[in-house]
């Protein structure tokens, strides 16, 4: 994500102090990214938030970037973890269950995912996002169908993924529209309409 890698990359603590830290500084960097957006935010707030010496914040992210893309990358991995976590239990689950799962997974982690989502807008253009972040779930979501379904296609399972990504995307952004009327309906007909959607073109394929 950023343009300079070599100037960018966040260093890696190895002590259990030194971890502790970082975990400081990251939780400081959202919430000022947070309040003042990617832009506004400097390192100087960041650091006094974190209570942190400005040279601790520096010795671990060299650079704004650094922090910012922690923060996104931190939030792409607990994401894949659930999703592999979720692939793992596919074949066990009933269909019902399964789709209320990857319904949830999108508004987990919600403190991760708050942070990390304003800053990938502002960090990737609309293309790298499409490529990677998208293009990272719509698989992992057809590797769970065909978890649930061995003998589907691997082509059957990136269409039904494209169709169940867009519904739980619409499930997500409702679902960060307090106070919207008709909110919790919608989510609930939206994920109906998934596990239909899905009885329909799982129905008869062996699992």
């Amino acid at each position: 994500m950023s343009s300079d890698p070599e100037t960018a990359v966040a260093r890696v603590p190895k002590r259990a102090r030194g971890k502790q830290r970082v975990a400081e500084l990251l939780q400081a960097a959202a919430a000022v990214f947070a309040e003042k957006g990617y832009e506004a935010a400097t390192m100087t707030e960041i650091a006094a938030r974190a209570g942190a010496p400005i040279g601790s914040l520096y010795q671990f992210f060299p650079v704004k970037e650094a922090l910012a893309d922690s923060l996104v990358q931190n939030y792409v991995a607990v994401l894949v973890a659930d999703l592999q976590e979720l692939e793992a239990r596919a074949a066990q689950l009933d269909l019902p269950v399964l789709v209320e799962r990857l319904f949830g997974l999108l508004r987990s982690h919600p403190e991760e995912r708050a942070a990390a989502l304003p800053l990938a807008e502002a960090r990737m253009d609309e293309k790298t996002r499409r490529t990677t972040f998208r293009h990272m779930v719509r698989k992992h979501i057809a590797a769970i169908l065909r978890a649930r379904a061995p003998s589907l296609s691997q082509d059957g399972a990136r269409d039904l993924a494209i169709v169940v990504l867009q519904m739980m995307k619409a499930v997500s952004a409702l679902s960060d529209e307090d106070g919207l009327p008709g909110r919790a309906a919608g989510m609930r007909e939206l994920q109906l309409l998934a596990l239909r959607y899905l009885e329909e073109h799982l129905d008869g394929v062996s699992r």
